[in-house]
């Protein structure tokens, strides 16, 4: 099976309000959200098919099939709307980017039918196996089809330095195996934390998780606590190991896993932009 992945973007304005609430339970539902204005997101949707190699063409899929469904669905009615004024779904259903994940789910669906239209038999099929909608960089959710599972991202930064120094090995060992990370001074790193969480979107919200929440334990357990520290020094639970990516990332989760205001799926330390080291449940 070969999977292909297509992109889209859109810019769209909603907001989270209901007219048939009072202010006061608009803000009780949707927290420091609520608003009866609208604000906008430059969105970017990911779109992915698989299925076996077509022998006749070479495709998967035939790319321009896969476009213009999505100009249908997606481009035409959102592409420069208010999602709440102007898709009919969501006049009464909060456009939360969980709920936009189910619903071009559903639209998208009739891509898992033959293709008839290359002439190549019922037997020649693809799959819509998962979709990831952007709102912001830092705020992104993913919905795997195949095993109907969503997750919802959310990423911080912190500044940390730290020196690869295993105490278990001799000087002149820990210069062979670390090199230039292991220098007596150390050094730094702009680290950028996701941590992603799971879960079922609540059907009155159409939130999986209150994001102030996360954001608050993340800070409070994470960044107040790593971001312009030492990492072999300053962070108890880091105390006597040797502060890879690796080990930092694997502590990072499992400080958070019990903490988070949602089950934790997993969670992806870059140490630099071609650094990364994840960690899932």
């Amino acid at each position: 099976m070969i999977k292909m992945t297509r992109q889209v973007t859109f810019s769209a304005g909603h907001r989270y309000w209901s007219p048939s609430l009072t202010p006061d339970e608009n803000r009780t539902r949707f927290g420091p959200w609520a608003s009866p204005y609208n604000h906008g997101h430059n969105y970017i949707l990911e779109v992915t098919v698989a299925g076996e190699i077509n022998p006749e063409d070479g495709m998967v899929i035939n790319i321009k099939r896969v476009d213009d469904r999505l100009k249908e669905t997606v481009i035409a009615p959102f592409d420069q709307r208010s999602i709440n004024d102007e898709v009919a779904a969501f006049a009464d259903r909060s456009p939360t980017l969980e709920n936009l994940l189910l619903y071009f789910r559903d639209q998208l669906i009739d891509l898992n039918v033959p293709r008839f239209e290359d002439h190549v038999g019922e037997h020649h099929r693809v799959s819509l196996t998962h979709l990831r909608l952007q709102e912001m960089p830092r705020l992104w959710a993913d919905l795997n089809i195949e095993k109907n599972e969503m997750t919802l991202t959310r990423t911080y930064e912190f500044a940390a330095s730290h020196r690869l120094h295993s105490p278990a090995l001799s000087p002149e060992d820990n210069q062979r195996l670390y090199g230039k990370c292991n220098h007596a001074a150390g050094h730094g790193h702009n680290y950028i934390l996701e941590v992603s969480v799971s879960g079922t979107p609540d059907p009155v919200t159409g939130m999986m998780v209150d994001l102030g929440a996360l954001d608050a334990a993340v800070d409070r357990l994470i960044i107040d606590r790593y971001d312009h520290r030492n990492l072999d020094v300053d962070v108890p639970e880091l105390l006597g190991r040797v502060t890879t990516s690796e080990v930092v990332a694997q502590t990072i989760f499992d400080t958070l896993k019990p903490a988070l205001p949602a089950p934790l799926a997993r969670v992806k330390l870059w140490e630099t932009a071609r650094n990364a080291f994840e960690v899932s449940a």
